[in-house]
């Protein structure tokens, strides 16, 4: 009899998917700026917790403080049991690429940049679209015709965000002045918002009445030096219209938490595949946000002007550029 059952177990053992057969264990490494920054680690701590939420499994988590610990890192964290690493921002790169080639038996999933490997699923956004309706918002609201854009370390996503908000604010007003900073060339221009706050001064001394920040915690300098100067700021990643009521026209919103919630989603129900993900504003992936905190700053005439440039994207009628993949931006 026991004999019995004993082979009846393995068969159902056999006729189930081996991710059934193995133990689960996903983890996250949120990248320099922390789990809690208000920004773009946070918005996949929010995908991780409503995966924890719905699922009931805990994820294994780490929070790099320097670039040179990310390997180190995501090895320790493979040799310690995770099936499925999920690694936060471009800045992983290097880090998944040769973790990947080590373990090659297990899954790893990048958000904000590609990898491509056999076992890596990655996640890309259409930053240029979202930031063109920034853009859009931001020449709507400016009385001087000078927009300002301040983004943080100097790499190729950042270039277009730029990119996308001039070429926004280029459709609604043609004679539009955009001045652009990064406050650096280090991981460390994403965590100094004393310095942000110095190159948004600089911008509204030149007259710029509307600035996007795109510079992690370094940002948060930005809003600040806007809301003291009575200006209007544009915030990023996550919904920021709440840290400056009034102050803050509209925030550059980029789904990371649904990446993170489907690459974790995805490695449990077996769904998952490597390959890259793109997430754009017809996939909801990217957008501008209208709230009770912004909604008196938000006139019918700018709403008007968002309706007419997310119709034309969705709909495909207008191409948004993207830096990355053209000789130069088109709008200087």
């Amino acid at each position: 009899m026991l004999r019995t059952l004993l082979a009846a177990l393995a068969a159902l053992l056999a006729a189930l998917p081996a991710a059934a057969q193995q133990p689960f264990v996903p983890a996250i490494v949120f990248d320099i700026g922390g789990k809690h920054d208000k920004g773009f680690n946070e918005s996949g701590l929010e995908g991780a917790e409503r995966f924890r939420r719905a699922t009931g499994i805990a994820y294994r988590e780490a929070e790099m403080t320097l670039a040179s610990d990310r390997e180190a890192t995501l090895r320790a964290l493979v040799e310690g049991g995770a099936t499925l690493v999920v690694a936060m921002g471009s800045g992983q790169v290097p880090a998944i690429t040769a973790t990947a080639r080590a373990f090659p038996a297990v899954r790893f999933a990048i958000v904000d940049a590609a990898v491509e490997a056999p076992n890596v699923r990655s996640f890309v956004f259409k930053e240029e679209e979202g930031s063109y309706l920034a853009g859009v918002l931001a020449a709507e609201a400016s009385r001087s015709g000078i927009i300002g854009f301040i983004g943080g370390m100097d790499i190729p996503v950042i270039r277009a965000f730029a990119c996308g908000y001039a070429q926004g604010a280029r459709r609604i007003l043609p004679t539009v002045t955009v001045l652009q900073a990064t406050a650096g060339d280090t991981p460390a221009a994403w965590l100094d918002p004393a310095w942000g706050g110095a190159l948004a001064d600089a911008q509204m001394n030149q007259g710029a009445d509307v600035i996007f920040a795109a510079a992690g915690a370094t940002g948060f300098g930005v809003l600040q030096a806007a809301t003291a100067r009575r200006r209007l700021a544009i915030g990023v990643d996550t919904n920021q219209n709440h840290l400056h009521p009034g102050s803050v026209l509209t925030s550059m919103v980029k789904r990371v938490d649904v990446a993170v919630h489907q690459a974790l989603r995805s490695a449990l129900d077996g769904t998952w595949e490597a390959g890259t993900v793109t997430l754009g504003l017809k996939e909801g992936g990217v957008g501008v946000v209208i709230d009770e905190h912004n909604r008196a700053l938000i006139t019918p005439q700018m709403e008007a002007a968002l309706r007419s440039a997310t119709d034309d994207i969705v709909g495909g009628r207008l191409q948004v550029v993207d830096v990355r993949k053209a000789a130069r931006c088109p709008v200087r």
